[in-house]
C-alpha cells in the first residue's frame, strides 16, 4: 500500500433469485478475480446473497438459513484472500427474531462486522419495512458460528492507519443525515455502499451527483456497488450502475454492466486534506471502530486510476473553454474592484508580447468592459532593451492595436547602460546583475508612469514564477495588483489559447496565437541573429513538470517519492525518470530559496485551488531548508 493507493472494486454478480448457494458461487469467483488483481477492499450489492427482489420470500426461514450456508461458504472459499469485503444478505437475530437488511464486512475468514440498513424505503416501489426492521442495538451474536457483532461502526486497520472503512447501505445515502457523515467524522476515508437501486429515467445521473457529492462533503473516498442481472424485472429494471469517487471526482463507473469496476483510492491524499481543514470535527457520540490487520508486509498497488498531465484543467475537452471563461472573469472582477476602489484613471501594464503580459493585457480589457470605461485606460508600455527581438516587439504592438488600448514605447537600454556605468557593470559581463537591472528599470518606469498618470501597475507574472521565483525581485516580482498571480503556466497558456479561439477578431486571434508559438523567455540576454537567446525552459525545466509538481506538492501534501512516481505515469513515454527527478529536485530547491519573494508579493485574484499568497494561502519562513525532502530522492536515479 506504498504512497497510500488502496485498489478497490464494486462489483456486481449475476444472481438468481433465492438461490444463496449459486450466488455466493458467483461471489466467490469476482472475489477471486479482484484478488488476482490487487483488490484488497471490494463491495458488493445489498441483499446480493439472495436477491433483492425476493420480497416475502425473506420472511421464510429457509432462504434466511440458505444465506447463512451461502455466507458460510464464502468464508471458507476465500479464507486466504487478504481482501476486506463487505456483501449484502438478509440476517435474522435477537430475541424477537426481526429480520435486518445487512452488509456482512469480512476480511479472510474473520468477520468483523454486520452493519444493518439504517434508513428503510417505504414508498413508491419500495416496501422494505414489511420485511426488515431497523430497532436494535449494539450486541454480539452467532453467525455461521461465529461470535459476530451488529453494528454502525467504521473498521480501521492497524497496519495501514489512514485506511478506515465505513459502510452504508442503498438509501442511507438518499437520507438527509446519511451515516456516511457520522462515519466520516469517526475517521473513515473510505465509504463502501451495497446499493440494489433501480433504473428509471434520469435516475442515473441523479445517483452519480449523489456519489460524487458525498465524497467531496466527507472528503472521502465512496464505492458504490448496484444490483444488476438476475433480479425481478417484473415492475423494475436494475442496470448495475457501479461508482468509485474520490472526493468530488468519479474515478470509475459502469452501467448496464456485470462483474467488476475497478480504481484505486488514495487514502493518504484524503487524510491531509482532512488535516488541512478545521471543518471535520470529531463525532459526540462513541463510535469504537473495529481493528483489522491486512496480511504481510506493506504492497505496491498497480495503478488504473487517470492521472492528468496537466491537472489545473478539467479533461473533458468540452469543460475545458467553461473553465477559461471563468478564470478571466475571476480575475477580470478581481481587477476590477481593485481600480474603482483605488480611483485608478489608468491600469498600466507592462507588455512584452511574451505569454504573461498577454493574458495580463487580456484580463485588463475585461474589466474595463465590465466598469463601462474605455479600453484606451489601459496603458500598454513596451520597453525593449538588449534582448528584445522584432517578433515580440510587434507582437506587443499588434496586441495593444486590436484591444484597442494606448501603448507607449519607451527603450530602456540607454537608463540600463547609464546604471551599469554608475555601478561599475561590465557591459559584456551578461551576470544576473546584467538581467536584474533590466527588469528593475522595466518596473520602475511603469510605477512612475502610473503616478503620472493616477494609474495601476498590474503584475503579470504567474503561479509558476512564483513557485520557482523566476521573477527579479522588486522587479517583475512587484506590482500593484498582480492578476496572474495564481494562475499556473500551463493554464496561462490554455487561457490565452481560448482567448485566440473565441474571438472574431482575425488578426488578434494571428497575434495570440504567435505569442503562444513564441519560446517562453524573459528576453534579458542580447539575441543572437534576431532570435530569442534565453529559453526559460531550458533553464529552469518543462513548465508542464513544473506544473504538476506544483499541484501534487502544494493541493494534496504529496512527499517527494509518491509526486516521483504520479509523474512518470503521467508523463511515461514524454520523460524518462531522470529527467523528472532532476527537475522536481530543481523545484524543491528553488521553491524553498524564493519563499522571500513570495513574502512580499502584492495582491492578486485567487482562481483556482492552488495559490501561494503569503496572506491566505501558504504561509512558509523563508528560511526553511528542504534538506528533508531532497533526501528522500537520493538514490532513485
Amino acid at each position: 500500500m506504498h504512497d497510500g493507493f488502496i485498489k478497490v472494486a464494486a462489483a456486481t454478480p449475476k444472481i438468481r433469485l433465492a438461490d444463496p448457494a449459486y450466488n455466493a458461487a458467483q461471489i466467490i469467483a469476482l472475489m477471486k478475480e479482484a484478488a488476482g488483481l490487487g483488490v484488497k477492499v471490494m463491495v458488493f450489492p445489498e441483499l446480493c446473497l439472495t436477491g433483492y427482489s425476493c420480497g416475502d420470500l425473506f420472511l421464510q426461514s429457509t432462504l434466511i438459513k440458505g444465506a447463512e450456508d451461502g455466507l458460510a461458504a464464502i468464508l471458507e472459499e476465500t479464507k486466504e484472500l487478504d481482501m476486506v469485503t463487505a456483501l449484502g444478505m438478509p440476517v435474522q437475530f435477537g430475541a424477537a427474531g426481526k429480520l435486518y437488511n445487512c452488509a456482512v464486512v469480512i476480511h479472510g475468514f474473520q468477520i468483523l462486522g454486520v452493519v444493518p440498513k439504517t434508513y428503510l424505503p417505504n414508498y413508491g416501489e419500495f416496501y422494505e419495512r414489511r420485511w426488515f426492521d431497523t430497532q436494535h442495538e449494539f450486541c454480539w451474536f452467532d453467525l455461521c458460528g461465529q461470535n459476530a457483532p451488529m453494528e454502525s461502526s467504521p473498521f480501521y486497520c492497524e497496519n495501514i492507519p489512514n485506511l478506515k472503512i465505513g459502510v452504508e447501505i442503498c438509501e442511507d445515502l438518499w437520507a438527509t443525515d446519511p451515516p456516511s457523515r457520522r462515519l466520516a467524522e469517526a475517521g473513515a476515508t473510505l465509504i463502501l455502499n451495497l446499493s440494489a437501486s433501480n433504473e428509471v429515467i434520469g435516475k442515473a445521473a441523479y445517483r452519480r451527483e449523489l456519489v460524487k457529492s458525498q465524497s467531496a462533503r466527507c472528503v472521502c473516498g465512496y464505492v458504490y456497488a448496484d444490483a444488476g442481472e438476475g433480479e425481478s424485472t417484473a415492475d423494475l429494471v436494475f442496470a448495475g450502475h457501479n461508482l468509485i469517487a474520490e472526493n468530488g471526482t468519479i474515478l470509475a463507473e459502469n452501467r448496464f454492466h456485470t462483474g467488476l469496476t475497478i480504481s484505486e483510492i488514495d487514502v493518504d491524499k484524503l487524510a491531509y486534506e482532512r488535516r488541512r481543514m478545521n471543518t471535520f470535527i470529531p463525532p459526540v457520540e462513541d463510535t469504537s471502530p473495529r481493528w483489522f490487520d491486512m496480511f504481510g508486509k506493506p504492497f505496491d498497488t498497480t495503478l488504473t486510476r487517470p492521472i492528468p498531465k496537466n491537472p489545473f484543467l478539467p479533461d473533458d475537452p468540452n469543460q475545458q473553454a467553461a473553465r477559461c471563461e471563468e478564470i478571466l472573469t475571476i480575475a477580470a472582477l478581481g481587477l476590477k474592484q481593485r481600480l474603482a476602489h483605488a480611483n485608478a484613471k489608468t491600469a498600466v501594464l507592462g507588455l512584452s508580447g511574451g505569454l504573461d503580459s498577454t493574458l495580463a493585457a487580456l484580463i485588463c480589457a475585461r474589466a474595463l468592459d465590465m466598469l463601462g470605461r474605455p479600453r484606451t485606460d489601459l496603458l500598454c508600455v513596451t520597453m525593449p532593451c538588449f534582448g528584445t527581438t522584432e517578433r515580440t516587439r510587434s507582437n506587443a504592438e499588434v496586441l495593444a492595436e486590436r484591444l484597442g488600448a494606448s501603448l507607449r514605447t519607451i527603450d530602456i537600454g540607454k537608463a540600463v547602460s547609464q546604471h551599469f556605468a554608475d555601478i561599475g557593470q561590465d557591459m559584456d559581463d551578461h551576470d544576473v546583475t546584467f538581467e536584474n537591472a533590466q527588469a528593475r528599470e522595466r518596473t520602475q518606469v511603469l510605477m512612475d508612469i502610473a503616478n503620472q498618470t493616477g494609474g495601476l501597475v498590474v503584475g503579470t507574472g504567474d503561479l509558476s514564477e512564483l513557485a520557482l521565483g523566476w521573477c527579479t525581485y522588486n522587479g517583475d516580482q512587484m506590482s500593484m495588483y498582480a492578476v496572474n498571480a495564481s494562475i499556473p503556466k500551463t493554464l496561462v497558456r490554455r487561457v490565452t489559447a481560448y482567448a485566440a479561439d473565441a474571438t472574431e477578431d482575425e488578426a488578434l486571434a494571428a497575434t495570440l496565437r504567435d505569442i503562444l508559438a513564441t519560446p517562453v523567455s524573459p528576453e534579458l540576454l542580447p539575441a543572437k541573429n534576431g532570435e530569442i537567446a534565453q529559453k526559460t525552459e531550458d533553464l529552469v525545466g518543462p513548465y508542464e513538470l513544473h506544473d504538476f509538481f506544483l499541484y501534487h506538492i502544494l493541493r494534496w501534501g504529496e512527499p517527494p517519492r509518491k509526486v516521483l512516481r504520479l509523474a512518470e505515469r503521467a508523463f511515461a513515454g514524454e520523460y524518462d525518470r531522470t529527467v523528472i527527478l532532476k527537475w522536481l529536485k530543481t523545484f524543491y530547491r528553488r521553491f524553498f530559496t524564493q519563499q522571500f519573494k513570495r513574502n512580499a508579493s502584492p495582491d492578486g485574484p485567487k482562481v483556482g485551488s492552488v495559490a501561494l499568497s503569503p496572506r491566505g494561502d501558504w504561509r512558509m519562513p523563508s528560511d526553511g531548508v528542504s534538506t528533508l525532502w531532497l533526501k528522500e530522492l537520493e538514490g532513485l536515479e
